[in-house]
């Protein structure tokens, strides 16, 4: 414990909120909170930007010397922040509550600072950290984009053409299932052609998707 979070009912860890940054991919947190206290302390958690987060739970009751654990989460982001710099801030609230309070029951005015009751404050900052091989592209990726000015389109479009291809391949994959377990049940000459044919064709886009992917712009 830290000399900062001697003179708090609760204890945070980690000190700071770190978020693996990965575009169109949401990334989650977990924040274990301590009671420091012989007493049941309640929490709440604030955002400066709560559109872009999930708590949860964003409030609770930890008991006596007893621990829980929150997880953060960050939704999917369609940009990168300038520089990978994040100005985001988290405000965990804590005060002492009489014992067998429940957390629904909790008064609206529980965490206001309105002199009558001790309202302890953990700040933490948010930070974004990049996948090891995103940082080692990086740079031939920005160097690609200067260069094509349609190369995010382009990107775009192959990536809805993947998907596409990925769900076709699913749905012919619970067809086969389908003909498999009627083929239990009948076993014609007409039906094993049928059966031969939809693997052929799983077998014709899993092609298409090794193809697909050898086929996208290189960042190197």
């Amino acid at each position: 414990m830290t000399a900062g979070e001697a003179n708090q009912l609760i204890s945070v860890q980690p000190n700071d909120l770190k978020f693996l940054f990965e575009l169109d991919k949401p990334s989650f947190c977990d924040l274990q909170v301590m009671n420091n206290t012989d007493n049941p302390v309640a929490f709440k958690v604030k955002t400066t930007s709560p559109k872009k987060y999930f708590v949860r739970p964003n409030t609770g009751i930890v008991m006596p010397r007893d621990s829980c654990i929150i997880r953060v989460t960050l939704q999917a982001q369609t940009e990168y922040p300038p520089n990978m710099q994040c100005k985001d801030k988290f405000l965990v609230q804590s005060t002492i509550v009489p014992p067998n309070t429940d957390v629904d029951d909790l008064p609206a005015d529980t965490f206001n600072k309105d002199g009558s009751k001790e309202i302890k404050e953990f700040k933490l900052k948010v930070l974004y950290e990049s996948p090891s091989d995103q940082a080692n592209s990086e740079g031939g990726l920005k160097s690609f984009t200067s260069q094509n000015p349609d190369a995010n389109s382009t990107i775009q479009h192959l990536k809805d053409e993947r998907d596409a291809a990925v769900r076709q391949t699913v749905q012919l994959q619970q067809e086969l299932d389908f003909l498999k377990r009627q083929r239990k049940r009948r076993n014609d000459s007409g039906f094993s052609f049928m059966f031969a044919f939809v693997v052929g064709l799983i077998g014709i886009m899993v092609g298409f998707l090794l193809n697909l992917s050898s086929a996208s712009p290189s960042t190197e």
